[in-house]
């Protein structure tokens, strides 16, 4: 194991990166505040750079998008194991509840993660988009019900943060009682506070619960359905998956609902939106995933041994992430060659290779009806402060505004929405899926 020198901040690389520039912070309210600002600085070091994650915790950050591209599909120089940056990392760093090992598809290579792969394509494979569609938009509904007769809302505590957790939480057969602490703990890990690691807990806690009732009474979800893969998951094993499926997708289709909503509420290429304006919800999700990315610096990978990368000389164990967002608004674009950069779909969002997002449709699908949705029923929706006056979320890994609040013509009724219809009123019983996995 690659153990950090002395008086070297916790998973710093001596000698990598660019020396002469101290690491810039990417965390806290200046980094929340101009993101773009910090990735132009680094773009100006060269293809990768120094940067801190928390106090005391270095990272070597990929801000090229063909360097992100050669990164995130060689696996014969990189591994996605971090056991040996991981041992340098004090045990209550902020971060580990983001990066630290455990035994699931983003922590491993090889035949291990194949195996893990496998199990969690083949379960959301059963995810009917049809029966999911259908799904959203009655669970956007009630939601929007909740506050559509005030005239105010925050589309992001009431609405885009919670319609996820109520997709999820269904389609895993989570009780109702343990929504709230499902969502405490997706979120909570990835804001890389003080309370991170008992966020993740409880998520642990809360899923452990549920694949236990589930190995002894099996019902029509995907827990179940994840149980019994011919991958043979041990409890912790689908505890680990489970919670993985649940973190990266729920807080990033959070994020993606927030920010796609957010470009249409501000950018003046958007007037009229709700009226037959020029352009419409997918656009601005197309629009989100370029430049303000849900994960907008992740793609954790660590050398195997010494080496040279884009002229970058990396030591083996040392952390290197991916700053998605950097690469996609790289201003002019590397193609080097690269076809794919030139289509709406060759943003890095979903990163590439062995460790794409295997939930692409699903998200885009749930992120498309829930602002479908939302714009259909309130249709004068506008920004209740100016948007510069917004505040994002703090940490390294997102980009997503805290709140967005908005004011509209108060509705007495939703159309299509029983009176006294509440989220909560969903059958987590059972999911809506298919009956077979589709290989």
């Amino acid at each position: 194991m690659n153990l950090p020198e002395a008086g070297t901040p916790s998973g710093a690389a001596p000698g990598a990166g660019t020396p002469s520039h101290e690491p810039l912070p990417l965390y806290g309210p200046a980094f929340a505040a101009d993101p773009h600002g910090h990735y132009r600085r680094l773009r100006a070091q060269g293809p990768l750079a120094r940067v801190r994650i928390a106090p005391d915790i270095d990272a070597t950050l990929v801000t090229d998008y063909q360097a992100a591209v050669d990164l995130l599909r060689d696996t014969d120089t990189f591994t996605k194991d971090p056991r040996a940056w991981q041992a340098g990392v004090p045990a209550d760093s902020p971060v580990l509840p983001v990066l630290g090992h455990r035994p699931t598809a983003l922590f491993s290579d090889g035949a291990v993660h194949a195996r893990y792969r496998e199990a969690i394509n083949d379960t959301l494979a059963l995810i009917e988009p049809h029966l999911l569609r259908a799904e959203v938009a009655g669970i956007a509904r009630r939601l929007i019900g909740t506050f559509s007769a005030t005239g105010t809302g925050d589309l992001i505590a009431q609405y885009a943060r919670r319609l996820p957790l109520h997709v999820f939480t269904s389609s895993f057969g989570v009780a109702p009682g343990d929504t709230e602490r499902i969502v405490r703990g997706a979120s909570g890990m990835m804001d890389t506070a003080e309370d991170a690691a008992a966020a993740y807990a409880d998520l642990v806690g809360v899923v452990s619960g549920l694949v236990a009732e589930r190995r002894a009474r099996p019902g029509r979800d995907l827990t179940s359905y994840l149980l019994a893969h011919p991958a043979g998951l041990d409890d912790d094993e689908a505890v680990r998956q489970i919670t993985l499926i649940m973190s990266a997708g729920h807080d990033p289709t959070t994020n993606l609902i927030g920010n796609a909503l957010l470009r249409m509420l501000s950018d003046t290429r958007y007037g009229g939106f709700l009226h037959g304006g020029a352009m419409t919800a997918q656009e601005a999700i197309n629009d989100v995933l370029w430049r303000d990315p849900p994960l907008a610096n992740m793609g954790a990978h660590y050398p195997r041994r010494d080496t040279e990368f884009h002229g970058v000389p990396l030591r083996a164990g040392q952390l290197v992430l991916v700053s998605f967002a950097a690469a996609n608004t790289q201003s002019p674009p590397a193609t080097s060659g690269l076809a794919v950069r030139s289509g709406d779909s060759a943003h890095l969002a979903w990163s590439t290779g062995p460790h794409r997002c295997p939930a692409k449709q699903p998200a885009l699908l749930m992120a498309m009806t829930a602002i479908e949705q939302l714009t259909s029923q309130l249709c004068d929706l506008e920004l209740a402060v100016d948007p510069e006056g917004l505040l994002w979320r703090p940490g390294p890994f997102h980009r997503a505004p805290a709140h967005l609040p908005v004011r509209f013509t108060p509705l007495d009724t939703l159309p299509g929405t029983p009176a006294g219809t509440a989220p909560g009123s969903v059958d987590h019983g059972q999911a809506r899926v298919g009956g077979t996995p589709n290989g």
